[in-house]
Formats: structure tokens, C-alpha cells, sequence
């Protein structure tokens, strides 16, 4: 498939997501309704509008091209074949849910198990994070388009660093190895979750470290930083297809010491 053909297929995609937009805001800082996805063994909260959501982006994406795979945190798998669309609708439905403009709607483009296109859309903030092989990373915001560039000049003492909550890296068996990375680093922050990948696709932050993820929450999320300059890898240093713990770096020097430090 070529650069062209990609860039296609992730304009409708763009277009999808932002359609979806004003459904997630016709809940966002409203009295939601919302369901414990694990019950008594963890909280794991879901709301309507993640449901509304998929269901819209997924009804577009099969309306085009209804012999593509299609992967919702949500609806599950329907489909079979080479190319695949991975729906998150609402990363980050605890930011969601207090109120935070943290969270984005993430749609994926993987061919022959590549990623190779993505979107991230904040629709409070109007912005859209986008990604493909034709036009590079792109932020696309109230009518106006810029590329992304990561920081290349990042180095682990001077680096900004995210990470959701250290719940999720007690629960990956490396908070130990974080708090041995945290103190290297110029400044540590907590929360972000997609917003704060996004961020370093646009150079603001320079590392992001985050255990048990699944695939849908950081697949859309690897071409954006990719194409802007960044590093994507698990722990293994390969692409993390199958979510886990992810490094997420400015440049590949800065990944390399950070990915050092966790494996210990």
C-alpha cells in the first residue's frame, strides 16, 4: 500500500473521529452515568458516551470499507484481513469523567501488522493529532494545520516526564525502576494519558513511561510520535502491538537510557 492509499483511508478515519467528537462532549462535565467494567476486582469505569463513540467511528469506518478488520476497546473484533482499524474512543474515561481535558478519541491504521497511521482528538480543546507516511505527524486545530516535531535534543537529565498514575507500573512490576528513572529526569509529572503521548509528538514533553496498557491504548498513538521523531517500543525494545509496558522518548538516545534504566 502507498503513501497516498494510506492517507486516504486515514481521511475518512479524521473525519470519523471528529464527527464522534461532539457526541463525547454532549457528555463531558455532565452527571454521567457510569458502569464498573470489573465489577468488584478493580475499577474499570465505562460510560455511555465510550460506547456512542465506537459505535459511530466503527459505523463509519465499515460504511467505507466494510472489508477492513475493525478492533474496539468497546465492540470487539469484527472482520478478518491485512488491514485493521483499532478504536479506543475514550482514552482516558477517569480524566473523562472528573472533568479533565486529558482524554482523546484514538483511531489506528495497521496494515499487515504494522502500524503505519493514527489519530488522537481532544474535542474540547479542538485539536487532532494526526499521523500518516504521505504528510508526517500533523496537528490539525480550529481550521489550521501544523507539522510535529518531538524535542531531538532531549537528554535524560533536562527531560519532561509523563506517566498516568503508578498504580499501573506497580501493577508491570517496574515502579522500582521508574523511581530509579524519575530521579534522573529534570521534571516527573502524573496523568496525561493519551494527551501526554500526544505532547511528545509536539516536543513539549520528552518521555512517557506506562505499564499494562492494551493495544488499543497506545497503537494510534506509535505512528504520531514516530513520524514527529520519537521512539516507541515495550520493554523488549520491539513495537508494542500487544500494549504492555511502553517507553514513549523524544529521540532514540533518550529511549535508550530510559529503556536501560527500567529493564535494570
Amino acid at each position: 500500500m502507498n503513501p497516498a492509499e494510506v492517507a486516504t483511508m486515514l481521511d475518512v478515519g479524521i473525519a470519523a473521529v471528529r464527527d464522534a467528537g461532539s457526541i463525547a462532549l454532549a457528555y463531558f462535565r455532565t452527571d454521567l452515568a457510569i458502569e464498573n467494567k470489573l465489577a468488584d476486582l478493580a475499577y474499570d469505569p465505562v460510560t455511555e458516551a465510550d460506547t456512542r463513540v465506537e459505535a459511530h467511528v466503527r459505523d463509519a469506518i465499515n460504511a467505507r470499507f466494510p472489508d477492513h478488520q475493525v478492533i474496539g476497546e468497546e465492540g470487539g473484533t469484527t472482520g478478518t484481513g491485512p488491514i485493521s482499524w483499532i478504536i479506543d474512543p475514550i482514552d482516558g474515561t477517569r480524566a473523562f469523567i472528573s472533568g479533565m481535558p486529558t482524554w482523546g478519541t484514538l483511531l489506528g491504521l495497521v496494515v499487515d501488522g504494522q502500524p503505519v497511521a493514527g489519530v488522537m482528538h481532544q474535542p474540547f480543546t479542538d485539536e487532532t493529532f494526526t499521523a500518516d507516511p504521505l504528510r508526517g505527524s500533523r496537528l490539525l486545530h480550529t481550521g489550521t494545520q501544523r507539522p510535529l516535531g518531538t524535542r531531538a535534543t532531549a537528554t535524560l537529565d533536562d527531560a519532561i516526564m509523563y506517566s498516568t498514575h503508578p498504580s499501573m507500573l506497580e501493577w508491570a512490576g517496574v515502579l522500582d525502576r521508574y523511581q530509579a528513572l524519575s530521579s534522573q529526569v529534570r521534571l516527573q509529572r502524573w496523568g496525561g494519558d493519551c494527551y501526554a503521548f500526544a505532547l511528545v509528538a509536539m516536543g513539549t514533553i520528552d518521555l512517557v513511561v506506562d505499564g499494562c496498557l492494551m493495544p488499543y491504548d497506545i497503537v494510534p498513538l506509535i505512528p504520531i510520535i514516530e513520524l514527529a521523531g520519537g521512539v516507541v517500543t515495550d520493554l523488549d525494545g520491539q513495537v508494542p502491538m500487544g500494549g504492555g509496558t511502553v517507553i514513549a522518548a523524544a529521540n532514540a538516545d533518550l529511549h535508550a537510557h530510559a529503556l536501560a534504566t527500567l529493564r535494570g
